[in-house]
């Protein structure tokens, strides 16, 4: 069941050495927000902020976004998530956005996802413009008008080569910008978070594992198909993060 108020934290079960000492190198400035608004896909990073925000003992609110992306299911990933935790969780219909934005492989079906490192060039195919900015211009209007004192996404240090609403500048900017657009309106110390900024992806699996995420019930493959294609962009990255991270990956790939 759906609830809005701050939940105890869960109970832990035994965390690493490495994800405490990650719980260290988190973005120098976090401090845990009184409530916020997390801005989840229903991939392994968001999932990870969910519980990593939890575990600080924050007030969680759940956003996620249709905005007609190919991989859609990730939605019911996100709606699992919020289950599991019995958080409050809104998916907001951006579709018809969406549909202004072809050219993208992400929402256009007649561009193919790439193959290759995440890295790659080609992994420019996938951006949709202005994505992030969107997502977190409504995240802000909720957070302002439920009294919350911050929103948070989960952006981390590989996502900065090929996506620019990933990047520090833009953390930066978007949170002068939500700052001057809601003067007046803001609860008190208001912040724009991306706590993972810095980590990469073996970084944030480390830590979600010391958090006991569900692996298993997040979904990166921007193929969309019935399992992780194993060959795309986000597929590789997934399947290096857990081998670099040491952690058991119990993501069924098409592609072994």
């Amino acid at each position: 069941m759906a609830r809005y108020g701050r939940a105890d934290p869960p109970t832990l079960g035994p965390v690493t050495m490495m994800a405490e000492h990650l719980r260290g190198a988190l973005s120098p400035e976090f401090n845990p927000p009184d409530a916020v608004v997390v801005i989840i896909s229903g991939g392994l990073d968001s999932a990870t902020l969910v519980y990593h925000l939890r575990a600080q003992g924050s007030d969680v609110r759940m956003l996620s976004f249709d905005y007609g992306q190919r991989h859609v299911r990730e939605l019911n990933c996100a709606r699992l998530i919020a289950q599991d935790l019995q958080l409050c969780h809104h998916v907001v219909d951006l579709r018809p956005v969406g549909a202004l934005l072809g050219g993208s492989a992400l929402t256009d079906l007649r561009k193919a996802v790439p193959d290759g490192h995440y890295t790659d060039e080609s992994m420019r195919a996938t951006v949709v413009p202005n994505r992030n900015a969107l997502m977190l211009d409504v995240a802000v209007a909720a957070a302002v008008t439920a009294g919350c004192d911050a929103v948070a996404f989960g952006a981390h240090g590989g996502d900065h080569v090929i996506y620019p609403d990933c990047r520090p500048e833009f953390v930066d900017a978007f949170t002068t910008s939500a700052r001057m657009a809601n003067d007046g309106f803001l609860a008190a110390g208001f912040r724009v978070l991306a706590p993972f900024l810095h980590l990469t992806k073996a970084e944030i699996v480390r830590l979600g594992a010391g958090y006991g995420v569900p692996f298993e019930r997040t979904w990166s493959c921007y193929r969309g198909g019935a399992r992780h294609c194993g060959r795309c962009g986000t597929c590789t990255e997934r399947r290096e993060a857990f081998q670099l991270a040491q952690v058991p990956d119990p993501t069924c790939y098409e592609a072994v």
